[in-house]
């Protein structure tokens, strides 16, 4: 029967070859467990907190399996919570496996999928919403992801949601204190005074709600679907934003018959790039299969760029798929622009009332302007790097229970009615922000939230 209280191990590095590889042992009896198998100039449980010591990991027979720098650090002082011990050993493969073979051997058992954070959670040392920021931490894939995992990791929500459910239960604690001793308590003017409370309550929970959208695309990235018809450059402007040859480029019209995806990094911004096959009406069963995916992904998609040759005079086709176009997350790219042109901005916008760039996969010509059009759809003209945003979905929808027990209690005063009914949903507000920092959650939800964390975090 697994318990919190076993002591665990899992490697925390990623399983490959590599100059260093990293095993974490965690849990009451780690530093004598693993002192079982170590050889140093001294015993591990002789040392003290927060060292680095050199030694070696040997097996049953004496025989050295690889020599290590053992990290030991002691309870409290760790990232669990517990007296934890990191082995770091050289990064092969096999001997990462040899040496945790052994570290089993002497009863520590695998740690499950997120269980470290999961007792750094349950031993306070960090709330559940700096938790959430680890994973994010670690799968940031810029520059502003980066940096709002950071944040989160560093408390910055939550402090705001202590404030704010501090200041939710000094009004609802008054308010049950004036019904139960009225002669002391006034409640005279408290229905304006809440009002005030409550209308900052609720423009510091929409600036939170409201970042959702484009967090989420921060820590996802912007799904962006490359299409238009033919030999328009779709597999070269892939190649060209992903800085290698990834698609097949031919000068055959229906050389793309999948889908292919590849994921770009320019600074803050993050896309997921699908390049599709070129769309149009084909009696090849194997191009028309693909016609079918592009049309599928251009449905699903949160940015679609539509490539046009710019060379050649538009066809019917292009002008129904332009005038398609939902211009709230589509651009229409000339690409091409390094030719002698024969269609203008002007050509299009006399279907497409949207954003509209001149383009070269060849020259690099209008990148930087496309990168602004983005910014523009998604970002408001680009990222505010002051500002927090929030990316996970379970804390969105605890901030927007919390916003919408505020607007009940708005409701409330505005019809005029008793104190009384204000507690309740004042109480439902503080105890939606406690999920957010973990508090009055069920086992079931703390061990689902920490499954999707990797092994060795």
């Amino acid at each position: 029967m697994k318990s919190v209280y076993d002591t665990i191990a899992a490697i925390a590095t990623p399983l490959s070859s590599s100059g260093i590889g990293i095993i974490r042992v965690s849990g009451g009896e780690s530093i004598k467990l693993v002192d079982k198998i170590y050889k140093g100039r001294a015993s591990l449980t002789s040392y003290a907190a927060n060292t680095i010591n050199y030694g070696h990991i040997v097996d049953g027979s004496g025989e050295i399996v690889d020599q290590v720098l053992v990290s030991v650090f002691k309870a409290p002082h760790s990232y669990t919570g517990e007296d934890t011990v990191e082995i770091n050993c050289h990064g092969g493969i096999y001997v990462l496996k040899r040496v945790l073979s052994l570290v089993f051997s002497t009863g520590v058992r695998q740690a499950e999928p997120g269980e470290f954070s999961k007792r750094a959670f349950l031993n306070g040392r960090m709330d559940l919403s700096e938790s959430l920021s680890v994973m994010d931490l670690i799968s940031s894939s810029s520059e502003r992801a980066y940096r709002n995992s950071i944040r989160q990791l560093s408390g910055f929500l939550s402090e705001k949601v202590k404030i704010l459910r501090s200041e939710i239960l000094r009004e609802a604690a008054f308010i049950e204190a004036s019904l139960d001793d009225p002669e002391h308590y006034d409640l005279d003017g408290f229905d304006q005074k809440l009002c005030f409370s409550l209308n900052k309550w609720k423009k510091e929970l929409f600036l939170l709600i409201s970042s959702y959208d484009q967090g989420s695309l921060i820590r996802d990235g912007i799904d962006t679907v490359i299409t238009g018809p033919p030999n328009v450059g779709k597999s070269s402007l892939l190649n060209f934003l992903s800085g290698n040859e990834r698609a097949i480029v031919t000068d055959i019209p229906g050389t793309t018959r999948d889908i292919i995806e590849e994921r770009v990094v320019f600074d803050d911004l993050v896309l997921n790039l699908v390049d599709t096959a070129g769309i149009r009406v084909t009696s090849d069963a194997v191009e028309s299969i693909g016609v079918r995916k592009a049309i599928e992904a251009k449905e699903n998609a949160d940015l679609i760029l539509y490539l046009v040759d710019s060379s050649v005079q538009l066809s019917q086709s292009d002008i129904e798929n332009i005038s398609a176009l939902d211009q709230s997350y589509s651009i229409v790219l000339l690409n091409k622009s390094d030719l002698d042109t024969v269609v203008e901005n002007d050509d299009i916008r006399r279907f497409f009332n949207g954003l509209v760039v001149s383009f070269s996969t060849k020259t690099g010509q209008g990148f930087h302007e496309l990168k602004d059009c983005i910014d523009k759809l998604f970002f408001d003209g680009g990222l505010d790097k002051d500002r927090f945003y929030i990316t996970s979905e379970r804390i969105y929808n605890d901030l927007l229970d919390a916003n919408k027990s505020l607007d009940l209690v708005s409701r409330s005063v505005a019809n005029g009615l008793s104190e009384d009914f204000f507690t309740s949903d004042l109480y439902d507000a503080y105890r939606s922000l406690g999920y957010i920092l973990g508090e009055e959650v069920s086992d079931d939800l703390v061990n689902k939230v920490f499954s999707d964390f990797c092994m060795g975090k």
